[in-house]
């Protein structure tokens, strides 16, 4: 089939490195001259490494990443909020934290090789006879030939979503971040993912990230990440640097090490969350995937997870049925228990780690620590952090 994949992200370079080694005629359409990862560190869970391993990439993501065995979080003062291992799931299981620029290098290069076509600097403005053969209209007016599937994965901010599923609901959270990579502060390559919240308004996150690229000292990265009100981002550069490094080391001393040699305010850069529901992902033979497909917040860390097994599942299912009319739904119907079940939860959990509520607040602080430590209620929250939930329906 000749298949024109729009975007390249993890789900975009996931799916056309699959198809193309599949012997499909695989097109990369991607908007910027030079495809980059848009970022910092992620949490790569036991469901994202799984698919990560059908691209054969698993170990080599495991050697540049950096091992997370337990996640955990506490007040300023220290009291335990939450603490999860990954064991208490299933034993063996590990998260990987990995520099974003580190996944994307290693998808890029397979989708590369893979004899995948790319067409950088051709961003995609809408599609044509996506109920037939699709044709791309290109940002510049160009129209293409036509495609046999039109995989459309450009991302939670994607403008191509509502043209394919026209009743999406979305949702743009009034909490983001901001965040850096930087020199991890005590020189470990592994680790736990640590975090501070006071209330809800204010989360600090380190997750150890492994090699970063960026620097050129070679040292271990972590990724430093600050929970902030979008609106409230002008206030925050215009306190100034030095107000912000001071409030970051009164709240945890090891976040502030971490970012204290920062001499300019860009090096942090923000972040925007987006919720979005697709009732249904395709439409003819054009198909949503990753975060056009599910956007949600981070705060279960499952995006790039998500994205990684979107492409595994519909590379089956592209192999195991046909014609398309059969393999699209079968594709969307084996993604949709995990997908259903991760945006219910991100749902649920973003107010209670990222709100002004006081309420929400103090009730998290108190029931959390108790459900980590009852044996069902800690195993179950092991395996929906490692990527295995799933709705029954």
């Amino acid at each position: 089939m000749r298949i024109a994949v729009i975007g390249s992200g993890i789900a975009g370079l996931a799916s056309a490195t699959h198809l193309s080694r599949a012997g499909h005629d695989v097109t990369i359409f991607e908007r910027f001259e030079t495809p980059q990862p848009v970022g910092a560190g992620l949490l790569l869970q036991p469901s994202g490494l799984a698919a990560l391993e059908t691209l054969g990439l698993r170990s080599e993501a495991e050697r540049r990443g950096a091992r997370v065995s337990r996640l955990i979080g506490r007040t300023p003062k220290g009291r335990p909020v939450l603490d999860l291992r990954y064991a208490d799931g299933k034993p063996g299981d590990i998260g990987i934290g990995i520099h974003r620029a580190s996944l994307f290098t290693l998808l890029h290069d397979a989708a590369r090789d893979s004899g995948a076509a790319w067409r950088a600097g051709s961003g995609v403005a809408e599609i044509a006879d996506m109920e037939g053969a699709p044709r791309l209209i290109l940002e510049t007016g160009e129209e293409t030939e036509a495609f046999d599937l039109a995989i459309v994965s450009d991302g939670a901010h994607s403008q191509l979503r509502h043209a394919v599923c026209p009743s999406t609901r979305e949702h743009l959270y009034p909490w983001g971040a901001v965040w850096a990579i930087r020199p991890d502060p005590d020189g470990l390559r592994d680790g736990e993912l640590d975090q501070v919240y006071d209330g809800c308004r204010i989360m600090i996150g380190l997750l150890p990230v492994g090699d970063n690229p960026a620097d050129p000292q070679g040292r271990p990265g972590v990724s430093f990440f600050w929970s902030l009100r979008t609106d409230a981002l002008p206030a925050w550069r215009a306190a100034g640097l030095e107000a912000f490094k001071a409030e970051v080391a009164r709240y945890w001393p090891r976040a502030g090490a971490a970012i204290a040699d920062v001499e300019d305010a860009d090096a942090f850069a923000p972040a925007k969350y987006r919720d979005g529901v697709c009732p249904t992902w395709r439409r003819g033979n054009t198909i949503l995937i990753g975060d056009a497909a599910h956007a949600m917040s981070p705060q279960l860390g499952q995006g790039a997870n998500l994205a990684l097994c979107d492409a595994a599942a519909l590379a089956d299912a592209l192999r195991d049925h046909a014609p398309l009319t059969r393999a699209l739904p079968a594709f969307e119907a084996a993604r949709s228990p995990a997908t259903t079940y991760y945006t219910l939860m991100s749902r649920a959990l973003t107010p209670v780690f990222q709100s002004g509520s006081r309420v929400i607040g103090w009730l998290r602080d108190l029931l959390m620590p108790l459900g980590c430590r009852l044996p069902g209620i800690r195993n179950w929250m092991a395996w929906t952090l490692a990527g295995r939930g799933r709705v029954p329906w």
